[in-house]
């Protein structure tokens, strides 16, 4: 699967995506990226952060577990949870089929009005940092 150049990445194997803004803040949606999942295996169960929940770069925000092991997901941005994919209660495998779409994890409101993915890695990079490990 290609990386897309829509979002930017952080070393960690997540990305980022803005979804637009909510009044004066932006909306951020964060997944893990196909490296992470194919490298994962199997996903069987996804442990998301509660809605409400304060995040910052770096912080552990959930848990994906796979048939091989337990792998923290961390926050690529600062801000206020304000949505979880519930889908993945139900269906943690669609992380492994839809990485970039519906197997999101959750969505964080970032205050200001600045890119708050502006610091990530663009997909290129990305794709230097995977084919360098």
């Amino acid at each position: 699967m290609a990386t897309p150049d829509d979002r930017r990445y952080t070393d960690q194997h997540e990305w980022a995506l803005v979804q637009g803004t909510e009044g004066a803040d932006t909306v951020v949606r964060v997944g893990i990226t196909d490296h992470a999942q194919d490298a994962l295996g199997d996903i069987v169960f996804v442990q998301l952060p509660e809605v409400g929940a304060e995040v910052a770069p770096g912080a552990a925000i959930g848990e994906v577990e796979s048939t091989k092991s337990v792998s923290d997901v961390y926050s690529p941005v600062t801000g206020v949870v304000t949505a979880v994919n519930d889908v993945l209660t139900d269906a943690p495998e669609t992380v492994n089929s839809d990485p970039y779409g519906a197997g999101w994890l959750v969505e964080v409101r970032v205050s200001g009005s600045e890119d708050p993915t502006a610091d990530l890695l663009d997909a290129a990079a990305y794709e230097a940092v995977v084919a360098g490990s």
